[in-house]
């Protein structure tokens, strides 16, 4: 029972509803940047698959260079940096807009890779059927490349998920800011808290990574 005792003391109500309410600013940052970098990945992805020059070369640089950064980085300049400049965000934006410029080039690759994954004669056979290349792209070629990529998409927006951890730097009023403040005032009851984080996280996740693994089980 001596074991049990911080378990009990740390999981009151209040403190559960606490870290309810972190993981939901959590989820939130997640789903919105998820649908952000999706479009924005996809924008990317697309015109680097066109292969346009000038535009194309600039957009693999553009992404190289993002996705060697560290992401506390890009996280660190949106909030502290950009102010400089006269662009001022509140913390839950500044990690929204971190965290999509991030994972929006870690998505555009995996859009590319899809793209460029179908059989060129595809592209050919559509134009010659008559279609011009944004219908094939967008009738013949993407429809096929959507299933390949939706397994790497979802583990991808699992990082992003976890990722939303690392704004805890700026304060973001997250589910693991709002475990520290716990076991801050707990005392040294660390071990609970952390549990019941990695507990939240964990049911998440895994539902996601199941996901993923039915899609690639459908797909293969």
């Amino acid at each position: 029972m001596e074991f049990l005792a911080p378990f009990i003391e740390v999981y009151t109500l209040d403190n559960l509803k606490f870290l309810l309410e972190g993981f939901g600013v959590t989820l939130k940052v997640a789903a919105i940047s998820i649908v952000l970098s999706f479009i924005i990945g996809s924008l990317i992805g697309t015109l680097r698959y066109a292969r346009i020059p000038v535009v194309s070369k600039l957009l693999a640089l553009i992404v190289e260079t993002i996705r060697n950064l560290p992401l506390l980085l890009i996280i660190f300049f949106t909030y502290f940096a950009l102010p400089e400049i006269g662009i001022e965000m509140e913390i839950t934006s500044a990690a929204i807009a971190a965290l999509t410029v991030f994972e929006s080039a870690m998505i555009s690759e995996i859009i590319r890779s899809g793209l460029n994954s179908i059989e060129k004669g595809q592209m050919e056979a559509g134009r010659a059927s008559g279609l011009n290349y944004i219908q094939t792209l967008r009738y013949i070629i993407l429809p096929q490349a959507l299933r390949r990529m939706v397994p790497p998409l979802v583990s991808q927006f699992i990082s992003l998920l976890k990722d939303t951890s690392l704004a805890v730097v700026i304060a973001l009023p997250d589910l693991l800011h709002n475990g520290q403040i716990i076991y801050a005032q707990k005392g040294s009851y660390v071990i609970p808290v952390f549990v019941m984080v990695a507990l939240m996280y964990f049911i998440v996740n895994y539902t996601l990574s199941l996901v993923a693994r039915r899609l690639e089980l459908k797909r293969t």
